[in-house]
């Protein structure tokens, strides 16, 4: 039995060593690391690129990439965007403890820490809260 499996995968192991340097280049793209990590002070490739291109974005905009996914369809009692009753009691404990959730998450509910937006500053949160309560009176 043994034999058997060996005469049968040293032909498929032959054809594996016989990559073409181009195929080789191919997988190594593929299986590279999603992120680096990049300490500040190091120089990286495009680490800045990222945060710079990340930095500014309108509140409409953080809603769009991150907020809307819960927020348009109510997913997992997050309150629609423009249901003035849902928004009510969240509107009336004031904007700081609005800030607090959508930056800190909400423990015991769907809400995380910034919506999962990992790439989001605190004001850009601060933006999206602003974007969805405007949109919600």
């Amino acid at each position: 039995m043994r034999l058997f499996f060996i005469l049968m995968l040293a032909p498929l192991a032959a054809v594996a060593l016989d990559l073409t340097d181009q195929q080789r280049a191919d997988i190594e793209a593929r299986i590279q690391p999603f992120s680096a990590v990049c300490v500040q002070g190091e120089t990286c490739g495009g680490g800045g690129d990222a945060v710079a291109a990340s930095a500014g974005r309108s509140g409409e905009d953080v809603y769009n990439a991150a907020c809307m996914a819960c927020h348009s369809a109510g997913i997992a009692g997050a309150p629609k965007v423009g249901d003035q009753v849902a928004w009510a009691g969240r509107i009336g404990k004031g904007m700081d403890a609005l800030y607090d959730s959508g930056i800190n998450g909400v423990a015991g509910t769907g809400m995380i820490a910034r919506g999962g937006c990992v790439d989001c500053s605190d004001d850009e949160i601060r933006l999206a809260v602003d974007f969805m309560v405007d949109g919600s009176r």
